[in-house]
This record gives C-alpha cells, structure tokens and sequence, in this order.
C-alpha cells in the first residue's frame, strides 16, 4: 500500500489541501495522511512519500501522485529546502503531526529524557553555554529570565510558565508552522522548562484565529500525558483575541486572568511577579522548540551555527513580492539578501519591511544587512519575531508607510495617552507630508519623540519605527526633503 503524505496546515488549507486529501482517500491502496506544512507557501499543498520525494499537488493531485510512486521529485522544492539549516522545521512536513509515535521515530522527548537526568543548576548552566536568546523580538538571554524567576520564588510561590504563541501581527507565522507541523516540539520544549523552573503548569496562550494550532496543541498535549511523558505538569491552553497587543507579554497576563487585554506597569516584572502575583517565565514558542534538540545533541552542535553573539538558527516569515513566499530556517547571521534570493527577489523590488508593523523600512541598498539581535539600522528596523514582507514599485514606500501607520494607530488598547493619541496623529501628520505641509515634518519629529519616550508598551514605543527608517530611506517617497 502506498503512503502519502499532503503536507498542508493553514497555508495548504487556504489553497485547497482538504479537497486533495479526499480525491487521494478515495483511491484504492493508498494511505493518505495529513501533514503540516514544510514552510514552502508558494507550492502548497505537496504531496510526499517514504523516500522523501515531493510533488506540488496543483491542480491534478492524480498526475502528482502518479510522479511521486515512479520516484520524481520536484527539484525546484528540494532545492529551496536543502538550501535553508532546517533544525527547528526538521520534522515539518515528513510526520503527521496527530502522531505521537511518528515524532519520536524521528527523536522527540530524547532530549526531555536527557533532561530528567539532569538538576534544574546543570539546566541553566547548558542554557548559559548555549547563548540561547530568546526568539519573540527582544532576545533576552534565555538562562536569564529563568534564573530571575527562580530568584524570585521565596515570598512569591512557585514560577508558572506561559507560552506566547498569540503571534498576532501581519506577516508572520512561524509559531504557527511549529505548532500545526510539529506539536511535540513545543510540548517537550515547555516540558524542559518546567523542568528547570521546578513549575507544575503552564499556560500556552494560542490566537484566537489560529484555530488549527490549537487543535494540535490539544491533541498532543492529550497524548505527551496518555503516554505518561509529561509526569504531573499541567498544561492548560488559553485562547487570544487576536489583536496585535495581545502578543505584548503583560497584556497576555491579564487576558488569562480574565481582564481587560492592556499592559500593566513595570515594575514588577513578570518573572517577579507575573501571572496570579506568582514568578511567571515568558517565552514564546519558536524559543522552547529550540529546547529539545540542544539538550540532544548537545552545546557544541547548537552553536554550530549562527555567531558568536547570537548562536543557532531563526525562522524567518516571508511575504510581499516574492517569487517563493513561506517560511524559511537560517543561521543568525544570515544576511537580508541571502534570505531574500531563497525567496525569488525580483529585480523591481524597493525594500523591505522588516520586523513587521513595528519594524522598519529597508532599501534594497542595504539587504547586505545580517539578521541578528537589536536594531540592524539607525532608522529603527529590527529583526523582531522574524517577519519580512517585500514591496516592489507597483506598492511605493509611502503606501507601505501609511499602511504600517495607520495599522498601528488602530491596534492601540487605549490605555495610554501617547500611544492613543499619537498614533492617530501621526495618520494625519504623515498623509499631510505626502501633501506638501511644511509644518508636518516637525510635528512628526514631536509625535515620535513622545511616542517612544512615553507610551507604556512595546507597541506605542516601536509604532514610530516604520516612520523613522522612512523617513531616513525613503524621505523624497514619503514627501520629506531629501
């Protein structure tokens, strides 16, 4: 009997995977079996088989099919995936996601195993010699935020450990990926954290839209604990609203407590007192999926790859005027330009907005630019969470801008006055550049100066970034003097 593989998730789904899973069902000696995706958006959905071979399903999954059982491969794919250092998405795509078996065929919980034979001290003295950083956009040294946790727990109670998968801003989905390809990866990552903390529940905060992350999050949850993997830890999943300051750490607190999703004042912070005022570790999930297999293979091989300064590998999201958009695994280090040819670049590409709506602006004159923690230009991009969508001159730099603008302004919670008011002044104030007010230049300067001293999160203080790199790239695009 035939075993076939369609690798789909939500990127597959979108594009009709469901329909060629039931005309493969209906065909005598075949097993057909859903997979998640391989990050290759721009072919979804694939069909695989044992060997490793890979079809693009099209329009006649029959035909696919048929190329797949006399052994052709689709070179451009193969190709596209042997040039990335695929660690994190090495499972993505090659095992049904629903399986727990299929995984640890494939090596999951054997670095959890490796774990349980270690104290929580060797845990963070192999985080410390890893350099792990963590991967949500501020690359806080991971070892460090357990370690203020732990400090914390006399007075305070036992850490809890909440996992930030709202991922809620456009253009990104590589938590997403993770979570619908590889379940079991995070399971055991937030397992070997716990581990470490000496916590007994976690929280996985999923976006309310990411329906099908949730589903498999469930289902492998249920089966990390029928199998007896997990001990007694608790693992309960909540569920986002979807807006963008949801993904903002302390908001994501208050939403699980049942309050008005908005950021609280610092200090305390979270790993002080956090979740029900007990010490509470924020990771998000790209992070903990790099748990199991450094805790497998060891030090040394995970930083085999990156740098010095930022070791190991980062998932970058794709989009815009690409070629090949999707999802893609590369070495910190790795430059702009490297990432983007993977990708299919054209020739009429303008830039690049890099780090999603509180990233920046990037002109094809800097893809030369290598990805890495904290800002990768004076104008204010940063690598963030790892988004990167691509604008050509059929969508001009000021367009880019007034989107990435006008976004922000309408994601405010509300709560503080900066960020309320300033975002939407900032709307008028960038449209009244592009109209030729002399005035606007230095009512923008005014908005950007408050915006980022006063707001009280992340999302007010990073809304002007997008405007700063314009306005030092693009400055004639946007209507200020060169």
């Amino acid at each position: 009997m035939d075993r076939v593989l369609v690798r789909s998730g939500s990127m597959g789904r979108a594009v009709g995977a469901l329909d060629v899973i039931e005309v493969l069902n209906a065909l005598p000696e075949t097993e057909v079996a859903e997979a998640g995706s391989d990050g290759a958006a721009w072919l979804a959905p694939v069909l695989a088989d044992l060997d490793g071979n890979v079809q693009p399903a099209g329009d006649d999954p029959l035909a696919a099919l048929e190329r797949l059982r006399v052994g052709e491969s689709h070179v451009e794919l193969d190709a596209y995936l042997a040039a990335q250092s695929r660690r994190l998405l090495a499972r993505a795509g090659r095992i049904d996601p629903t399986s727990l078996a299929e995984a640890r065929a494939e090596g999951a919980y054997e670095g959890w195993a490796a774990v349980l034979q270690m104290s929580s001290e060797q845990v963070l003295a192999t985080l410390g010699q890893s350099g792990l950083q963590g991967r949500g956009g501020a690359f806080f040294p991971v070892q460090l935020k357990w370690q203020a946790a732990i400090d914390a727990v006399p007075g305070n109670g036992q850490p809890l450990l909440v996992v930030n998968a709202e991922e809620g801003e456009p253009g990104v989905f590589n938590n997403r990926l993770l979570m619908e390809s590889d379940p079991h990866r995070l399971v055991e990552g937030l397992a070997i954290a716990c581990h470490a903390l000496a916590a007994e529940r976690a929280y996985i905060y999923i976006n309310g839209e990411a329906q099908l992350s949730a589903e498999r999050m469930e289902q492998a949850v249920g089966s990390a604990r029928e199998a007896r993997l997990i001990g007694d830890l608790e693992i309960e999943i909540r569920r986002g609203a979807g807006g963008y300051v949801c993904g903002e750490e302390t908001v994501i607190l208050e939403s699980i407590e049942g309050n008005r999703a908005v950021p609280r004042l610092r200090p305390p912070y979270p790993t002080e007192r956090g979740l029900f005022g007990r010490p509470t570790v924020i990771n998000n999930v790209e992070t903990l999926c790099n748990l199991p297999d450094l805790f497998r293979f060891g030090v040394d091989w995970f930083r085999e790859l990156g740098t010095d300064e930022a070791p190991g590998t980062k998932l970058i999201s794709l989009s815009g005027a690409l070629e090949r958009p999707g999802l893609v695994e590369v070495p910190m280090g790795t430059s702009i330009g490297e990432i983007l040819t993977m990708s299919g670049v054209g020739d009429r590409v303008q830039g690049a907005v890099v780090g999603g709506p509180s990233g920046g602006l990037l002109p094809a004159s800097k893809f030369d630019i290598e990805i890495g923690p904290g800002p990768l230009d004076p104008g204010g991009a940063a690598l963030g969470s790892g988004g990167m969508v691509v604008f050509d001159e059929s969508f001009p730099a000021a367009d880019v801008l007034a989107v990435e603008a006008i976004y922000n302004a309408r994601e405010s919670c509300g709560k503080c006055t900066p960020c309320r008011e300033g975002g939407e002044r900032l709307v008028t104030a960038l449209q009244r550049l592009r109209d030729g007010d002399p005035s606007a230049r230095s009512d923008i300067d005014e908005l950007v100066t408050v915006m980022r001293a006063a707001s009280l999160c992340g999302l007010g203080q990073m809304a002007v970034s997008p405007v700063t790199s314009a306005l030092q790239d693009f400055a004639q695009d946007v209507g200020a003097q060169p």
